[in-house]
């Protein structure tokens, strides 16, 4: 990040985002994965979409870096996983559940991407 922060007050706004965001991942997968009966990584899935269309709507406001900070590098950093999302899939192969698998991968590219995309033109829309 460049501009006016940096060094300890940076570091102090990416800790308290992610002092947040990390536990309601975890709570947030656990509930949600206990509501469905399937290999699918549910729970992964949807906070990994949720933080993209967050963080793609924080991406457009102009509240700066002080929001991006702990919002989007704290708390969106800590509430979506790329490494839970790899294991996962890794475990979907490894169990035979080919289909799981690649459509995890495929839904959390796109999903992911248009997450993101919608985040960001419905904070403009928002924003004028």
């Amino acid at each position: 990040m460049s501009g006016t922060l940096s060094g300890p007050l940076t570091v102090a706004l990416v800790a308290a985002g992610a002092a947040i965001g990390a536990p309601l991942r975890y709570l947030a997968d656990r509930i949600i994965q206990a509501r469905h009966d399937t290999l699918f990584p549910w729970g992964t899935f949807t906070v990994n979409m949720g933080g993209s269309a967050l963080l793609g709507f924080l991406a457009a406001l102009p509240a700066g870096e002080v929001a991006m900070a702990g919002a989007g590098i704290g708390f969106c950093g800590a509430l979506t996983t790329y490494s839970t999302f790899s294991y996962e899939t890794l475990r979907l192969l490894q169990d035979g559940a080919r289909f799981a698998a690649v459509a995890n991968q495929l839904a959390s590219l796109a999903g992911g991407l248009g997450a993101g995309a919608c985040g960001f033109v419905l904070a403009r829309a928002l924003t004028g």
